[in-house]
């Protein structure tokens, strides 16, 4: 535990933002389940809706740094991917 005030307060901070970043990260692999989980049963509409919230929640993120816009440029090319093979 640390001796400084401040640095007291820092463990707070990080405390705080460790819980916020897990509950996006949390969020986007929720909806991202439920994406794969429509896929796999062909079902089209609620693919296609899932996959713009999936995409969404990823673009905050990446723009958020919880994850790298690397990271996020390359799930969003796979679930489109995935996307594009029910429209097959």
């Amino acid at each position: 535990m640390p001796n400084i005030k401040s640095a007291e307060k820092r463990v707070k901070i990080i405390e705080k933002k460790t819980a916020i970043n897990k509950a996006a990260k949390s969020r986007i692999s929720t909806y991202a389940k439920k994406f794969k989980l429509a896929v796999a049963n062909n079902e089209v509409e609620n693919a296609k809706n899932l996959y713009s919230e999936v995409v969404s929640l990823l673009d905050k993120a990446a723009s958020e740094n919880i994850i790298h816009k690397n990271n996020a440029s390359r799930k969003k090319a796979h679930y489109a991917k995935m996307l594009e093979s029910l429209n097959k």
